[in-house]
């Protein structure tokens, strides 16, 4: 029996007694305009790649025209100079005038070393010096006596001279005892002898005036020195300032020339801003500069360049002559700091500054 034609010929089949899944096996053409589009997307992406290198090539080139007209820095802080009390003598500290943290001025007590060994040396020294006066005294009444002895001596003696010759014509002519001569050569030699009696007591009394003068311009010096040390009881302040980290209290040995108060100095304020090596192409000395301190956020203080430091260490360590400033690693380059010392100008009056703060400055060269 032949084959049914709509077995044979499936477009002749009926269209609901096809099966759906069939069609799926079938893949249908792509369309033709999908295929144009396809290659369109590599000009896209390219333009997309230069607009973005553009944007970074912009924006860097905007940031260093930036940078060559505006120098700004984070890298500051305030600065004054710290100023170390040390007394000048050892001792017990017997009272303290002072609190941490207090302002003081030029001039205010700071603490006291007990005065009272100072003082018995000082009575020491002047008794020492009454002495050396009295011993001085009669070493003059002494020098006085013999010079006096000597022009009695030399005035007898040069009587008894004459006296002798006198004797000694006569005896030659037989005129006069032998007795009388002798007499008048012991009279001469008597009166000789006192003389030089009183030459050496002139001497000796020299001498005494010379080592009591001595010891008494030593005991002198050293009373001036015991007088000093005994000023020293009281140690002041020597600049206006604030007191910080006060640890010192009465009953601690003062040791001399061991610091134990600082003062930090009220009349040395300044920034030092750490500016990249490049930008100090164009400072100069009395540049006016903007100084933003993080005590005071939303402020900015008028300044002016003070100075530039010409040199820097490039070793890390402990404080040296020259300061080690850290380099910081912008564009991977290490790039070197250089102090510059910024100063305040007409600050306000009611403006605190603290040492070590951070600020920023930026300046315009």
């Amino acid at each position: 029996m032949p084959p049914d034609s709509t077995q044979l010929d499936p477009s002749k089949a009926d269209p609901s007694k096809v099966d759906p899944t069939a069609a799926s096996d079938v893949a249908a053409p792509e369309p033709q305009a999908a295929v144009d589009a396809k290659p369109n997307r590599d000009p896209t992406r390219v333009r997309r790649l230069v607009m973005v290198g553009s944007a970074i090539l912009g924006v860097f080139a905007l940031y260093q025209v930036f940078v060559y007209f505006v120098a700004y820095t984070d890298d500051a802080y305030v600065r004054s100079d710290l100023v170390s009390i040390a007394s000048e003598v050892t001792g017990p500290i017997v009272r303290v005038h002072v609190i941490d943290n207090q302002d003081v001025k030029k001039g205010d007590r700071l603490f006291t070393i007990d005065p009272e060994p100072f003082q018995l040396v000082v009575n020491q020294r002047r008794a020492q010096i009454d002495e050396q006066k009295a011993l001085l005294k009669v070493s003059q009444e002494e020098l006085a006596s013999a010079e006096e002895a000597l022009a009695a001596s030399t005035s007898a003696r040069t009587y008894a001279q004459e006296q002798q010759r006198r004797y000694a014509d006569l005896a030659k002519s037989t005129y006069a005892p032998r007795a009388e001569l002798d007499k008048a050569n012991d009279e001469l030699r008597r009166t000789t002898a006192e003389m030089r009696m009183s030459q050496i007591a002139i001497e000796k009394a020299q001498s005494s005036i010379v080592a009591h003068q001595a010891a008494l311009n030593l005991a002198t010096a050293e009373m001036a020195s015991a007088q000093w040390r005994l000023s020293k009881t009281d140690v002041f302040s020597p600049t206006t300032g604030s007191i910080t980290n006060l640890t010192v209290r009465a009953g601690d040995i003062a040791n001399a020339n061991v610091p134990i108060i600082g003062i930090v100095d009220a009349t040395a304020w300044r920034i030092m801003a750490n500016y990249k090596q490049d930008y100090i192409r164009s400072f100069t000395i009395g540049d006016t500069a903007w100084v933003w301190l993080d005590s005071q956020p939303w402020h900015l203080h008028r300044a002016k360049i003070a100075g530039i430091a010409r040199g820097f260490s490039r070793e890390p360590g402990a404080e040296k002559l020259l300061p080690y400033v850290a380099p910081t690693t912008d564009w991977i380059r290490l790039q070197r700091r250089i102090p510059v010392t910024i100063v305040l100008e007409n600050p306000p009056p009611d403006l605190k500054l603290y040492m070590g703060a951070d600020a920023r400055s930026v300046i315009f060269p």
